[in-house]
């Protein structure tokens, strides 16, 4: 018809307005999702809390399975040939790999708790133990024996997702740290020891690994050289000797968590066909959703990350487990698994628009205050933290 105006958008009319209602009331809704899965212990009686992070009725142990029996120092662990030998494929050997970088970084942390529960690397070795607990560090497609026999319970199969992935969460930022000079003037070479299949998926030293993924190697160069940063040179270092940002040094970490894992995440897609649907699908969201929980600075202290690891599921998914309704599971975890998928989901379906207007609300100090008062109504429960056990 003459004289009629074009409608400012090509695709405008019903069916693209009843498209964008319902794309905004779905965002609307999934950011609602987010903050469900992230801080459901809200609404939760603290006495549901409580019997979540206790295990068979006895205070929960706050560190990761074997904790106190892995190594605690790069020399403690095997030297051949002028080199110490790190086996990253046993569970004790990359415990022990976190438990250096824990015991070199306590006093930079000193000043957030005693006995280093405030050091926020506490979140990668504690999901690690969690990884190792549910039986997520074996050889899932039953090929080998690897963590299923009563011989191979430390073994880390490379034909993990979930293993393969923290690989890169444990040995790269152990070599950054070496790279920023952390541990100081080392006695002997570090060699990493490849898994017997598939090691070309992985590198072994410092010079390798920058010369494969520099990126990766830079970030957690980056946050170990931030640490540094703050020491206050004196004769006796004291908790006053350290002028460490607790939100800072959160955002070295989390960028670094974040490169690291859009790089592994990827690459080890293909491992995941050895696992059941739903668990596949449970490991893709479990990434999709770090990325929006690192966006708030989340405090992966000990104490924080225990709290919240209680709602994560608590054995792998099979395939007769769907959100909602997997029976032991607490009606809680439950609703993680399924917020966790419809969140993936529709930030998928929007092209990301979902995590990028997330990440603008928490770009700000504001932001991310509303999620840390939350985090701390939560962690301030009288009895909560009397239950897990940090001696």
């Amino acid at each position: 018809m003459k004289g009629r105006k074009a409608h400012p958008f090509p695709a405008a009319g019903p069916r693209y307005l009843c498209k964008m209602v319902r794309l905004n009331a779905c965002m609307n809704l999934e950011l609602h999702s987010l903050l469900l899965a992230l801080l459901t212990a809200v609404a939760l009686n603290p006495a549901t809390v409580i019997a979540l992070i206790q295990d068979d009725g006895c205070e929960k142990d706050a560190y990761p399975p074997l904790w106190h029996q892995a190594h605690g120092s790069i020399e403690a662990f095997p030297a051949h040939s002028n080199k110490i030998i790190i086996n990253a494929w046993n569970y004790e050997e990359r415990l022990g790999v976190y438990k250096i970088m824990l015991n070199y970084s306590a006093k930079y942390f000193t000043a957030f708790g005693a006995n280093n529960v405030g050091n926020i690397l506490w979140g990668l070795p504690l999901q690690l133990g969690w990884q190792y607990r549910t039986g997520r560090l074996a050889d899932p497609s039953n090929v080998t024996t690897c963590s299923h026999g009563a011989k191979q319970q430390t073994c880390i199969s490379v034909r993990s997702w979930w293993a393969s992935v923290n690989y890169y969460l444990a040995i790269i930022p152990f070599l950054g740290a070496m790279k920023a000079g952390f541990f100081g003037q080392l006695q002997h070479e570090i060699e990493i020891l490849p898994p017997e299949e598939r090691r070309e998926d992985f590198c072994y030293s410092t010079a390798d690994c920058h010369s494969r993924i520099p990126k990766l190697m830079d970030a957690w160069k980056s946050y170990f050289e931030y640490l540094l940063s703050t020491e206050q040179k004196s004769e006796r270092p004291t908790a006053s000797s350290f002028s460490t940002e607790k939100d800072e040094a959160l955002h070295y970490l989390w960028e670094a968590h974040l490169v690291t894992t859009s790089y592994a995440v990827p690459k080890f897609r293909n491992r995941l066909k050895y696992t059941s649907s739903p668990e596949a699908s449970f490991g893709e969201n479990w990434a999709s959703v770090v990325d929006f929980i690192a966006a708030t600075h989340f405090p992966v202290d000990l104490q924080h990350t225990n709290y919240f690891q209680a709602f994560l599921p608590p054995r792998m998914l099979s395939e007769y487990d769907k959100a909602l309704i997997v029976s032991d599971f607490s009606p809680e975890q439950n609703i993680v698994l399924f917020s966790f998928w419809a969140l993936h989901k529709t930030n998928k379906l929007t092209g990301g628009i979902l995590l990028l207007l997330w990440k603008m609300a928490m770009s700000t100090e504001a932001g991310r205050g509303v999620v840390q008062s939350l985090i701390e109504t939560v962690t301030s429960w009288p009895g909560v933290r009397a239950n897990v056990n940090t001696e």
